[in-house]
């Protein structure tokens, strides 16, 4: 192999990783389980193996979709991996995807298709950015039609809205906080949607539910819940706010 052939294949995989980060952008924004060193790697790794295909065997007899297709066998492991992670969470769908859409992104570039891998990898990025909004206000209409019906008569429509509760605690108390967060959800007015944990500052973490309020007159409701949670001595502080159809 010479050294410009060598070139070009690290420019491949380069190219891969790059997109992989593209893509992991926005996983990262969201502050999910696979953001962009993840995906980044995924992308490269996949590169790398279609790649080693390539080069492994050459001539007539190389076959690189072979390598491609146990890529996405061994990302289908790695997606589970991160459906179960995220635990209440259905977004662990949308990271498998994400992180099989860059599996596949990186085996175009490693065949050496880079114009349909940077296609590839803007569409991936585009359609989690871009998809996000409508998606989040078709779940919101489709709530409110299970929920409440307006009538011919001018009745009310039961509207419904997303919150966040949030606790601050150590470290140490995170399994704590976070069944006292999940038993302050558990209420006929509210639908937990999900349950997360970020890391914070000074070995702290930030334990947050995310629910639903089937009628904005229950708001109280989650006043109540955060506040009982809030008087836990564990608790380092609390905290509620709605969330926008953009985030």
């Amino acid at each position: 192999m010479s050294l410009l052939d060598t070139g070009a294949l690290l420019l491949s995989a380069v190219l891969a990783a790059g997109l992989g980060a593209l893509i992991g952008l926005e996983r990262q924004w969201r502050m999910r389980t696979a953001g962009m060193r993840t995906n980044a790697l995924v992308s490269l790794g996949a590169a790398l193996f279609v790649i080693l295909g390539a080069q492994a065997l050459p001539g007539e007899t190389a076959d690189p979709t072979r390598v491609a297709a146990q890529v996405v066998s061994g990302i289908g492991f790695l997606g589970a991996g991160v459906i179960l992670r995220e635990g209440l969470n259905i977004r662990g769908l949308t990271t498998a995807a994400t992180l099989w859409c860059a599996a596949a992104v990186g085996s175009l570039a490693g065949a050496g298709m880079p114009l349909l891998a940077i296609g590839g990898g803007l569409l991936v990025a585009a359609t989690n950015v871009l998809l996000r909004p409508l998606s989040t206000a078709l779940n919101r209409r489709l709530r409110n039609g299970v929920q409440g019906e307006s009538s011919e008569d001018g009745a009310d429509v039961v509207s419904t809205q997303d919150f966040v509760l949030e606790a601050t605690t150590s470290e140490k108390s995170e399994q704590r906080v976070r069944a006292l967060l999940l038993q302050a959800a558990t209420h006929p007015q509210l639908t937990l949607r999900s349950v997360r944990v970020r890391p914070g500052k000074h070995a702290e973490v930030q334990v947050r539910a995310e629910v639903t309020v089937d009628d904005l007159e229950h708001v109280a409701v989650i006043e109540r819940a955060i506040s009982r949670v809030g008087t836990d001595p564990k608790v380092i502080g609390s905290r509620w706010w709605a969330v926008e159809a953009s985030d």
